[in-house]
């Protein structure tokens, strides 16, 4: 099939406007759709694997038992892949592979993430690491992503082989990501060493835009889409992933963590190397300097030194930098859409989940 759209029919792009209230509902159709295959893979692993992975999903507490008050998250990535599928003429249900293999993925990757970042808890709960270990947390994880790319491999027709290549590449990069993030700890704050906002940038691409693009792009190439066409649906999926991840760094300094599921000044404390921290060291003045003294400083941050970073950063132009980096990558993001040929309807629910992103919690 083949799709144009037009500017009356594309959203506006990342200019702050609100996300369209239809996008919960594109959410919860894109879950339920996929929900009984990606049940159906969990129970596929080991029992005790199984659990944590079912803890991680929101599914269940610790040991397996009923948590009707835990989040199971918004499902973002299977939707990515469900609406690139959708996007190119082709049924939801094509994706669905991809769309459970992604999810696995995005899950195993954040067991590892908190482990190595040491983050005790995640969405209101304890992390898999602290409420089973950290070997149990890091086996789990393991069996999640054998699963992903079992499900994955096991796609009917001929296009599965060259998914699995795809996915193998996204996790290629979101090692190298994860490796830069680690690496950023051990650099100054202030320098020729110091890291800089495009070195950032590039991170963020790699540890969390190349998931969000490998979704898109997974979809339509199930659904039988032109090699352009998956290229620019991936593109615009990283460009997202730069945006959602600059987003979640100001909500670790500047959210509320009832809503966030993550400690205030969190990111602060623990003195890392976020986007809107990295903006406010590349300005000038007073601000500027104070904070990386602060930072810098061999005296922990409590609370109080915490409050003071958190307002120096804000005043060192942070903050506002943060806002303009996650706009300018959904204008990218958007553009991207508008570059190839897809389904109108289904371009406005994926630009409504773009915006929705941008303006989560704020």
């Amino acid at each position: 099939m083949s799709f144009t759209t037009s500017p009356a029919q594309a959203s506006p792009p990342g200019t702050g406007s609100a996300p369209t209230a239809a996008t919960p509902l594109t959410l919860a159709r894109c879950r339920a759709l996929v929900r009984p295959a990606l049940v159906d893979a969990v129970g596929r692993l080991h029992p005790w694997p199984g659990e944590m992975a079912a803890f991680a999903l929101g599914w269940c507490g610790t040991g397996g038992a009923p948590d009707p008050g835990a989040s199971q998250g918004k499902g973002v990535r299977q939707a990515l892949a469900v609406l690139g599928a959708e996007a190119v003429g082709a049924s939801g249900e094509t994706a669905v592979p991809a769309a459970v293999a992604v999810e696995l993925v995005h899950v195993f990757s954040l067991l590892h993430d908190d482990i190595m970042d040491g983050d005790e808890t995640r969405r209101h709960r304890e992390t898999v690491w602290k409420a089973y270990g950290t070997g149990p947390a890091v086996l789990a994880g393991d069996a999640l992503l054998a699963i992903a790319l079992q499900t994955l491999s096991e796609t009917p027709g001929a296009l599965g082989g060259a998914a699995v290549r795809q996915l193998s590449a996204t996790l290629t990069r979101l090692v190298r990501g994860q490796a830069e993030d680690l690496l950023f700890a051990d650099r100054p704050w202030t320098g020729p060493g110091a890291v800089r906002p495009d070195a950032y940038r590039a991170m963020a691409e790699d540890k969390t835009g190349a998931l969000l693009g490998c979704a898109a792009g997974l979809g339509a190439l199930l659904g039988g889409a032109p090699a352009g066409t998956v290229t620019a649906l991936d593109r615009a999926g990283r460009h997202l992933g730069v945006a959602f991840q600059a987003v979640d760094d100001l909500l670790g300094i500047w959210g509320d963590p009832a809503r966030t599921g993550k400690p205030v000044h969190g990111d602060l404390r623990q003195r890392r190397k976020t986007y809107p921290v990295i903006a406010a060291l590349s300005s000038e003045g007073r601000p500027a300097r104070e904070l990386a003294a602060l930072l810098a400083s061999p005296l922990p941050l409590d609370e109080s030194a915490a409050l003071r970073a958190a307002t120096l950063a804000e005043a060192a132009g942070g903050r506002a930098a943060t806002l303009d980096e996650a706009r300018r990558h959904l204008d990218a993001a958007h553009a991207c859409l508008r570059g190839v040929a897809l389904a109108p309807r289904t371009v406005r629910e994926i630009e409504g989940l773009l915006d929705h992103l941008l303006h989560r919690n704020m």
